[in-house]
């Protein structure tokens, strides 16, 4: 069994997690490192050059670490390919990604586009639950919870709460202003997107 064979699957996320993830993306100034060795090189330098460390984190060997940084390997298989991408885009422009959380979570806010089932409870009368695409802004009140429970490794099902009220804020109660006491929540995220 090669050292690409005993990779581990790369870790998956929710929608939420994954959709928050893309938002930091697109606030880079710079590409990340797209071939796998120069993907290996930006790594090991945020390891301190710990071919052991990045390897588990990559969930391969050392051996395999070494041979993408010789450049003797070149083209990783699926599995490794998107761990590399993932670790990557993760560490890459960490300024520049803690200054858009910063914002947006002291002034700017987030907007969310989500498509989802949303169903309703209130004190009165209200549409039954269907699947709506919605797109509104999110206070940087609520901006600064979801991203202080990402950073907190939050999981899906602890973020669905926050964005739905969030969502239940701007857009179903428009701040306050109609249906006193309604609250949405949402499930079946067949797609979401936020922006910073």
């Amino acid at each position: 069994m090669s050292d690409d064979e005993q990779q581990q699957p790369a870790p998956r996320c929710g929608k939420v997690l994954e959709a928050l993830a893309r938002a930091e993306r697109k606030v880079f100034t710079l590409p990340a490192p797209k071939s796998a060795k120069a993907q290996v090189k930006f790594l090991l330098t945020r390891a301190k050059g710990s071919t052991k460390a990045l390897a588990e984190r990559l969930g391969v060997s050392r051996r395999t670490v070494e041979r993408y940084r010789a450049g003797k390997l070149t083209t990783p298989q699926k599995r490794l390919q998107a761990a590399l991408v993932e670790e990557t885009e993760s560490e890459w422009q960490p300024q520049g990604r803690a200054q858009a959380r910063e914002q947006a979570s002291t002034s700017s806010g987030m907007m969310v586009e989500v498509t989802a089932y949303f169903g309703f409870t209130c004190s009165g009368s209200s549409d039954d639950g269907r699947v709506r695409t919605i797109t509104t802004p999110i206070s940087p009140i609520y901006a600064k919870q979801i991203l202080e429970l990402q950073e907190a490794g939050a999981t899906e099902e602890d973020l669905h709460p926050i964005v739905a009220e969030a969502i239940t804020e701007s857009y179903f109660t428009e701040w306050g202003t109609r249906a006193d006491g309604l609250r949405a929540d949402f499930t079946h995220v067949s797609a979401i997107e936020f922006l910073f």
